[in-house]
């Protein structure tokens, strides 16, 4: 054998994929085509002197070392693929902005346009002279100023589009023009640019675009147009003239940063049009692919991996090695190719071989047998990454023949499984069977709602039968041959996220619980308190690093040094807990998180720490974080940036940080805060992933309303949150909102009568799906020192003794557990515990009127609340008072 380096090419017409240099692959669905060539130096050129087409066992291949010698060997094929790569790629261009004059000195019209093609929408809005006290909000303008195509945002903006247009030079734009008046009450027009093609928006050093109609600070940095002397307008503008217009060269300006009117002016002078350009860097997306190819040699026990890819300069293979099933890099053995360098003693940087006369680069690796994968990511420069859609590229080093073997073997242990999961399937088509029906739109329109609750009792109950049937080796019984109370024993968990539906969860904390800066230790000291009130479940505050003190503004999630305490405390309080026999939720806030850079616009949206995410975790749609994500999936919270649930890396981080807190910290389960903000569908994939025992989520917006007058009727207020429950598969509970709100009206002005649906329910959540109604009265939001929807004052006892009777979970809140009301909410609980209420108990009110409400549960208690009369009926069933207080009796049955 030549001690040179040879080279095959070969040239034929085929369905085909690259493979190798000069090689390509067959369609997998043809048969194998084999080539035998001549071998010919590389200093000869690409010229072959003769082939012919044979059919040998295996396809002869160069197998590169790197020694200066290579060997032609028979190689199998292992693994081929090509993937597509989306490299983003700047494009400069300039928002143009220009206030003219129209037909007279009232009739102006300002034009915005872009100088890039794209599908192109300004998110607008204006500021009226009464806004002095609201200076980082907008308001939406008159119908009249909005251009034809507008939409009205909710209730504070207009998103108007621009259309293309050659009056500007003669140059193709996009403009949109919006006219005014100055006979209005309008101070300044504020805006942002938005590229619907992707998501992405732009902003004027970071802020709104603002257009002010009136005197304004030099230093207000948003501010657009030249200073050409505002000054008073005909009409409703000039009422402003004492209050807002100053003289030149006055030394007190209009302040909108605080909004503080200063003196008034001295002259007046009138507005002036004005032109002006500012950059704007968009980033497109360009097509580009990459190709991986494995060959392995027997007789030499290497893999050949071949990488080529058309991205174009200088591109580096970020990579190393997987020694077990794990995604774990590790280093490979030496040598390794030309061109590569140790990178952290983490990782190996090699730099790809630019083709002559070609815009493909290429490189070989040479890799042991032994290994599991390669694994790689393509570095083009300092800031730009590609990976396989967000994630590392992984690639198989394995065998097809052993990928088959251990598929087969796979098969034949999956195939002794079939007999005792063949029931459990059934049950499964049920459920989805019935889910269809609930779900089909025609099934919404023609079912009446007792059918559809039917439905999702029926399902309860096959998911409940489903479950004990996965927990018994033997399945050999029928739904007839299982109770309800087998089910709901304590010690059965019916499905992730559910708990045994027993629990009593207490809030073990309230906004000012940070500030002692020891919390988890003094709640240490409580722990065996609360386990003899009779709580099962402690929900604890958020344990992450936060820009806020009270948790819900996290930035770094792995750091668990929080205002409460040290991540030690925290372990030594959650395994506290678990010795008096009480379950630990912890307080997840997933929809938004801080991020710790700004990116080259100055807008905070680059994340550090473990979870070092970029600004595609950021949402798009909305405007002050300048997400590069997908569209939320639910509504934003405009104080921190909305993480894009739908990225497949953000998940994946989540999953992997929600299991790290139940091994590391020991947490049970969730409280999920802020769930409007990301669709359910997402919140499943978190509890398939972290198992929790437990879990609900705060799905929180306004009851139903007419004239200030609470609507008896608040089907739509609960059916919003059954939705997001049902979106969720039902595997995590929710905050019943709604309950809390009726609550309120019937206790606070005496409309006792509202605590029966029309159908002699529960008009909560409660009385749709008890199972995953999560009651509570007060929270740290709604009373603490915040207060922000605090229960009626004096009437708390009589909420308490509505929800720990009642089906559903019910929550107590820290600052009554540690009260006067102490000693009462334990005689509650122990009802609740000795006569086994559970989630799903069955409620028949026997009394809703003005001024008192009864009901009796699962025919062992029976309670009222209010100051009107009520006595449970003694027959064949004798009661017995259990607790009583201002307002509200408990009975039990002798």
């Amino acid at each position: 054998m030549s001690a040179v380096a040879t080279e095959l090419l070969v040239h034929y017409s085929l369905r085909r994929r690259t493979l190798v240099p000069g090689i390509h692959a067959y369609s997998r669905r043809a048969p194998p085509l084999y080539l035998n060539c001549t071998r010919r130096p590389l200093s000869a050129g690409p010229s072959l002197s003769s082939f012919e087409l044979k059919a040998p066992k295996a396809l002869t291949l160069r197998a590169s070392a790197s020694t200066d010698t290579a060997a032609v060997v028979e190689s199998d094929v292992v693994f081929s693929e090509t993937f597509s790569l989306k490299r983003p790629v700047k494009v400069e261009g300039k928002i143009t902005i220009r206030l003219v004059n129209g037909k007279d000195e009232e009739n102006w019209q300002l034009i915005v346009g872009c100088s890039l093609p794209g599908k192109w929408v300004l998110h607008w809005g204006v500021k009226y002279i009464g806004d002095v006290g609201r200076c980082s909000e907008w308001d939406q303008p008159p119908p009249e100023m909005r251009p034809p195509g507008s939409i009205a945002i909710k209730d504070y903006a207009i998103e108007s589009p621009l259309e293309k247009s050659s009056t500007l030079e003669g140059e193709s734009f996009y403009e949109v023009k919006i006219d005014f008046n100055t006979n209005n009450s309008i101070t300044a027009i504020n805006f942002v640019l938005k590229d619907e093609d992707s998501g992405s928006w732009y902003q004027h050093r970071g802020r709104d675009f603002k257009v002010p109609l009136t005197e304004y600070r030099h230093d207000d940095g948003n501010v657009v147009g030249a200073k050409k002397g505002f000054g008073i307008w005909p009409g409703a503008f000039g009422q402003l003239s004492n209050m807002l217009l100053k003289s030149e060269g006055a030394e007190n300006k209009m302040d909108f940063t605080s909004c503080e009117s200063k003196a008034p002016p001295q002259q007046n002078s009138r507005l002036e049009g004005f032109y002006e350009e500012h950059p704007i860097v968009r980033e497109t997306l360009v097509d580009n692919s990459v190709t991986v190819s494995v060959t392995q040699c027997p007789e030499t026990a290497k893999n050949l991996l071949y990488i080529e890819t058309d991205l174009p300069g200088d591109v580096i293979v970020h990579w190393g090695v997987c020694k077990d099933k794990g995604r774990k890099w590790e280093l490979p053995e030496q040598p390794y190719p030309s061109e590569t360098k140790v990178f952290k003693n983490k990782a190996l940087r090699t730099l790809l071989q630019r083709k002559e006369g070609g815009t493909c680069s290429s490189g070989s690796f040479t890799l042991d047998v032994g290994l599991t994968a390669f694994v790689f990511a393509l570095k083009l420069n300092e800031n730009t990454w590609l990976n396989n859609m967000g994630k590392d590229f992984y690639i198989p080093l394995s065998s097809s023949r052993v990928l088959n073997k251990e598929h087969s073997q796979s098969h034949s242990a999956n195939k002794t499984k079939e007999s005792s999961t063949a029931y459990t399937d059934g049950i499964i088509n049920e459920i989805r069977n019935l889910v269809s029906d609930i779900a089909s739109e025609k099934s919404r329109k023609t079912k009446i709602k007792e059918a559809q609750e039917s439905i999702l009792q029926e399902i309860e109950k096959l998911a409940a039968e489903a479950y004990s049937i996965f927990r018994s080796a033997i399945p050999t019984f029928t739904e007839e041959e299982v109770s309800e109370a087998e089910v709901l024993k304590p010690s059965v968990k019916i499905a992730s996220g559910t708990g045994s539906g027993f629990e009593v969860v207490c809030q073990g904390f309230n906004w000012e619980s940070h500030k002692s800066g020891r919390w988890y230790m003094e709640l240490h000291q409580k722990a065996a308190e609360l386990s003899s009130l009779g709580f099962t479940v402690v929900w604890l505050p958020p344990p992450t690093e936060s820009v806020s003190p009270e948790g819900y503004m996290p930035k770094d999630l792995y750091n668990l040094n929080s205002r409460y305490g040290s991540i030690d405390e925290l372990k030594s309080l959650v395994k506290r807990f678990h010795e008096v026999g009480i379950m630990v939720l912890g307080d997840a806030v997933l929809n938004h998180r801080c991020a710790h850079y700004k990116n080259q616009n100055g807008i905070w949206n680059i994340f550090g720490g473990r979870l070092n995410w970029d600004d595609r975790a950021v949402v798009a749609d909305d405007p002050h974080f300048q997400g590069r994500g997908n569209k939320s999936s639910g509504d934003n919270f405009h104080a921190a940036p909305n993480i894009d649930h739908s990225q497949e890396f953000v998940r994946k981080d989540l999953k992997e940080w929600l299991c790290w807190l139940r091994q590391e910290i020991g947490y049970d389960g969730w409280r999920l805060d802020f769930v409007r903000g990301f669709w359910g569908g997402y919140v499943k994939d978190y509890i398939d992933a972290s198992e929790p025992y437990f879990a609900v989520g705060e799905y929180w917006d306004s009851l139903n309303y007419t004239y200030g007058e609470m609507d008896h009727n608040q089907d739509a207020h609960r059916q919003r949150i059954v939705d997001w429950i049902n979106a969720t598969n039902g595997c995590a509970g929710a905050f019943d909102v709604t309950t809390k709100g009726i609550l309120h009206s019937a206790l606070e002005r005496y409309e006792y009568w509202r605590l029966s649906d029309e159908k002699g329910k529960p008009p909560g959540v409660v009385g749709w799906w008890p199972s995953r109604a999560v009651t509570f009265i007060e929270n740290h939001d709604t009373g603490s020192t915040q207060g922000h929807w605090r229960f009626p004052g004096g009437k708390e006892m009589q909420g308490y003794a509505y929800i720990l009777t009642h089906p559903g979970t019910p929550t107590v809140f820290y600052d009554h557990i540690f009260s006067d009301y102490q000693s009462e909410l334990s005689k509650l609980i122990s009802v609740r515990t000795r006569n086994k209420i559970h989630c799903r108990s069955i409620v028949k009110v026997m009394k809703a009127e003005r001024d008192v409400y009864a009901a009796i549960i699962d025919e062992k208690v029976a309670m009222k609340i209010g100051p009107g009369y009520y006595e449970p009926q003694t027959g064949p069933q004798k009661w017995s008072l259990a607790t009583e207080g201002k307002d509200y009796k408990v009975w039990e049955a002798s």
